[in-house]
């Protein structure tokens, strides 16, 4: 299948939307070679700019019922490139990365990826609602938890105290919750492979925000600012 040029302009303009906000502080911000730091948020921006454009691309080869899945990974990438070039500047320009600013990015990215555990057993089992909906609601809970904790609206340990509950909520679904046992019952090998592949990605990539959470506020041996 030919991808259209629609396909191809739409995937232009995002890419062009994600570089203006970094065009406009070119002649202010400069990355010092020895800005790790720095270096990481612009490789890791323009990575997701490219994975965009390829997921964009690439969706209309695929059949109509795994394209709701390859437009919301685009979504992810591309949500998370622009946050992270605008990171990049506070960071150049001021050493830090604010809390409000991570979890603004993660309020919008971390839902879609738990939906996207509904979607791929969609294309090819029955499935309820009541899945992506639980994943969204478990998400938001452990944003929500997360951010008012580290915000200082609510006591440090009741914030993490609901992140991790809404973290846990998550393991469930997809491990033990209906969530796993389609998967595990309906779902072909492959499909099998991608939702354990998403599963490991949540359970250990994800340990490491609690881990930060934890040794930054409740056991103080690090910088909750470099963090």
């Amino acid at each position: 299948m030919k991808i259209s040029s629609g396909k191809a302009l739409m995937a232009f303009v995002s890419s062009a939307m994600v570089l203006l906000p970094t065009m406009a502080s070119a002649e202010t911000v400069m990355l010092a070679p020895n800005d790790f730091v720095g270096i990481s948020f612009w490789t890791i921006s323009m990575a997701m700019v490219a994975a965009s454009i390829f997921f964009l691309m690439e969706a209309g080869r695929f059949s109509t019922k795994w394209r709701t899945s390859m437009v919301v990974g685009s979504l992810v990438t591309i949500i998370a490139a622009v946050h992270y070039f605008y990171m990049r500047d506070v960071w150049v320009a001021t050493g830090e990365t604010p809390t409000v600013y991570r979890y603004v990015d993660w309020l919008i990215t971390v839902p879609l990826q738990m939906v996207e555990f509904y979607f791929i057993l969609a294309a090819v089992a029955a499935v309820s609602a009541g899945i992506f909906w639980r994943l969204l609601i478990g998400s938001l809970v452990m944003l929500v938890g997360g951010y008012l904790g580290e915000a200082g609206m609510i006591n440090i340990w009741l914030g993490f105290a609901i992140g991790m509950a809404g973290w846990f909520y998550i393991l469930y679904e997809i491990f033990a919750g209906e969530a796993g046992k389609v998967s595990a019952e309906s779902a072909p090998e492959s499909v099998q492979a991608a939702f354990g592949t998403m599963r490991l990605i949540v359970t250990v990539g994800w340990a490491i925000y609690p881990l930060g959470y934890f040794f930054s506020y409740l056991g103080g041996a690090a910088d909750p600012i470099l963090l």
